[in-house]
């Protein structure tokens, strides 16, 4: 008996191929006319530097040649998202000076958490300004911004166009300070984790909050493997044993995979939820584990230690960062330097990424290969079917 099947059978075939894969129906790219962007320092544009002062020298050196409101030396995934949108980088909301806010604003500041912290910026190093205050002044940018636009003139092409939040793609990189805030305050691992669940349902609120204003298309980074990072390494007290044989730390890894599985739920649920509503989840920690524990492999010469940075085992001091300065015989002296080729180094300056670093990440994510579901960037805003 021939186990081909005949060619009465092939439409059906056809019919049930197209009906398993809803990407069939997608055939055309997404145009996003705005990006709307909620964060921390992993996507902060300049948010932080314009409420509390600016990140200095050598930030952004090799893109720049200036400090341009980036913990970073040059360019941020976020940069290279818009780029690849074909959008202009994204302006600061809280940045008044040279802004253009027709493309979409950024609502991240460097240090910031999902909830509230306790403490000022002085005391703990974190940003005041949570995702529910982001929220807040993207409420307030979202109303407002019309009221304005509807003068004309320069405000019509400073500002988006009402129809623009809608088709906009909204995009999150935050959570990763809440958990790192905890074990500064000296928190437990078990008490760390214990926090999780109150943070991820503030982190739900935002983006349902954000959906009842007309936002459709979200696109949501997991967090890293901040267990690799100097900052927290070099702080953080723990035995050789709890170092994996890459060089990071087991327990602060576990604590951002166990927050990333409860994030990946909060997805889950937001998609019923809200059923107009495309949610890209990209698992970032994966791509920047990777790139971490094979950085020879993937072009990179040092993947630990701080490019940008001053002294210790990680080139990271916490009291004299990247570009920071000491005083020798009344004069300010520089120590902390840049290395000679920051496309050679993963790690910036003991917390962030190089901007060569950003560019692979993004080379890796930006085809769907490490999202759920699968779909490329340009075509975030195509929904796919509930499948209960």
């Amino acid at each position: 008996m021939d186990s081909h099947p005949s060619l009465s059978t092939l439409p059906i075939l056809v019919l049930l191929i197209i009906s398993w894969n809803p990407l069939c129906f997608a055939t055309s790219p997404c145009h996003f006319p705005a990006i709307f962007n909620f964060g921390d320092s992993n996507s902060d544009t300049g948010g932080l530097s314009a409420a509390f002062g600016q990140a200095g020298p050598p930030h952004g050196e090799s893109f720049f040649h200036h400090p341009a409101g980036r913990y970073c030396d040059g360019r941020l995934i976020v940069d290279f998202i818009a780029e690849k949108l074909g959008l202009p980088y994204l302006s600061a909301f809280l940045d008044s000076l040279g802004s253009n806010f027709r493309h979409g604003a950024n609502f991240a500041t460097a240090g910031s958490t999902i909830r509230p912290q306790n403490t000022t910026l002085r005391q703990s190093g974190f940003s005041p300004i949570s995702l529910d205050v982001q929220w807040y002044q993207f409420s307030d940018f979202h109303r407002r911004s019309q009221i304005i636009r509807s003068k004309g003139g320069i405000y019509k092409n400073l500002l988006p166009k009402a129809s623009d939040f809608s088709r906009a793609l909204y995009t999150f990189d935050i959570g990763q300070n809440d958990l790192t805030s905890g074990y500064f305050l000296n928190m437990s691992t078990n008490e760390v984790r214990a926090s999780v669940p109150d943070v991820l349902n503030q982190f739900k609120n935002v983006v349902s909050y954000i959906y009842g204003v007309g936002g459709r298309n979200f696109w949501i980074h997991n967090t890293g493997p901040f267990g690799c990072l100097a900052y927290v390494i070099d702080r953080m007290p723990i035995s050789k044993a709890e170092f994996d044989d890459v060089g990071c730390g087991i327990p602060f890894n576990e604590v951002a995979q166990y927050f990333n599985r409860g994030l990946k739920k909060v997805v889950a649920q937001l998609r019923k939820q809200l059923p107009h509503a495309s949610i890209t989840y990209v698992d970032v920690y994966t791509v920047k584990y990777n790139l971490i524990s094979r950085a020879r492999k993937h072009g990179f010469e040092e993947s630990l230690r701080a490019c940008c940075g001053h002294g210790g085992k990680y080139n990271y001091n916490k009291h004299i960062g990247c570009g920071g300065k000491i005083t020798v015989q009344g004069k300010q002296v520089l120590v902390g330097k840049p290395c000679k080729d920051p496309s050679r180094w993963i790690n910036w300056d003991g917390v962030h990424y190089t901007q060569a670093a950003n560019k692979w990440i993004f080379e890796q994510i930006v085809n769907g290969s490490f999202s759920d579901p699968p779909i490329p960037l340009n075509m975030a805003c195509h929904r796919q079917p509930r499948v209960d």
